[in-house]
């Protein structure tokens, strides 16, 4: 018969094997963070910043649409915004989305 004997091949290179597997993994991470993570991380950042930042006589858009002028900032993460004349309504601070109009604070003499 023509039966050849099998002979076992050697396994993998060891730890030099096992980190090349997990290599493409940790690039996929890597690029997962540049791309994904850490910009959505900077625009959180500065979106707390405008929102601590934000001061009576501010103009402001909401999140649902509404456009208004900071009337009062209050300590407990509201802020009075007057949408029309003798019209105000209270609004939570996270949810304001954009400053249109900054106020500049008055020069002390």
């Amino acid at each position: 018969m023509f039966a050849t004997p099998a002979f076992a091949q050697a396994a993998g290179g060891g730890a030099v094997g096992a980190f090349g597997s997990f290599l493409p993994l940790i690039l996929i991470f890597a690029i997962m963070y540049f791309l994904l993570i850490r910009p959505q991380q900077k625009k959180a950042k500065e979106h707390k910043a405008m929102v601590d930042a934000l001061r009576r006589g501010d103009q402001v858009i909401t999140q649902g649409g509404l456009i208004g002028k900071v009337s009062k900032v209050k300590d407990d993460g509201e802020v009075e915004v007057e949408i029309a004349e003798n019209v105000k309504v209270r609004v939570v601070r996270q949810t304001i989305a954009q400053v249109l109009n900054r106020t500049e604070p008055a020069e002390k003499a």
